[in-house]
């Protein structure tokens, strides 16, 4: 399984070519605090000084950073995958071999802290749909009335195993279509740089 980084965390990522094999490494512990811990904005202040550079660069490459190491240990990609995700982002082997030795000697850790954060929330088992159409009534002779019924199916883990629920819902075409759109929206706002900071940041 590759990885595919948008534009954002590409350019965020950019700051890497950079940075010398040691300032990789302490990003990478930075990282790692950040994900244990949540945002730090004195260690950023203290990185800035030290490479003269931006606040928000800093931050962002952590960020960045953090994204890649996270989703690469959340899938459990092969070292062979890791790198070919990472040659996406035009860096020098020396800096993919760092990243590729953090990644290992990290993942298992990430997954920990990864387990840890998670919320119990029910999770997607499987979806059943039916189509009615309404053709006509006593006071209506002719008409069309589409109706789509759901009957979504959820499971909820714990410690004493797992529990499923059930749930049923309905809507007219019209009004699942919007849905399909604001959800759509939703997940391409979940996505940009911005919605990702704040995320973290209630965590």
């Amino acid at each position: 399984m590759l990885l595919v980084l948008s534009e954002d965390h590409k350019e965020h990522l950019s700051f890497l070519t950079k940075a010398e094999g040691s300032v990789v490494e302490e990003f990478g512990r930075i990282a790692l605090e950040f994900l244990r811990k949540g945002a730090n904005p004195k260690i950023y202040e203290g990185a800035a000084r030290k490479l003269c550079v931006p606040v928000g660069m800093v931050q962002h490459g952590v960020e960045g950073l953090m994204f890649l190491m996270t989703e690469s240990s959340k899938h459990m990609i092969s070292e062979v995958d890791f790198m070919d995700s990472v040659l996406a982002l035009g860096f020098g082997e020396e800096l993919n071999q760092m990243l590729l030795q953090l990644y290992v000697q990290h993942k298992h850790q990430i997954r920990s802290i990864l387990s840890q954060l998670l919320c119990n929330q029910p999770a997607y088992h499987n979806l059943e749909w039916r189509l009615d159409v309404q053709l006509a009534s006593r006071s209506v002779r002719h008409q069309i009335v589409p109706m789509v019924t759901i009957r979504l199916l959820l499971t909820r883990s714990s410690d004493v195993g797992s529990t499923q629920s059930c749930m049923h819902l309905q809507a007219d075409p019209s009004s699942l279509l919007h849905m399909i759109s604001i959800l759509e929206a939703a997940l391409a706002a979940v996505k940009t740089s911005h919605a990702r900071r704040i995320l973290r940041n209630i965590k």
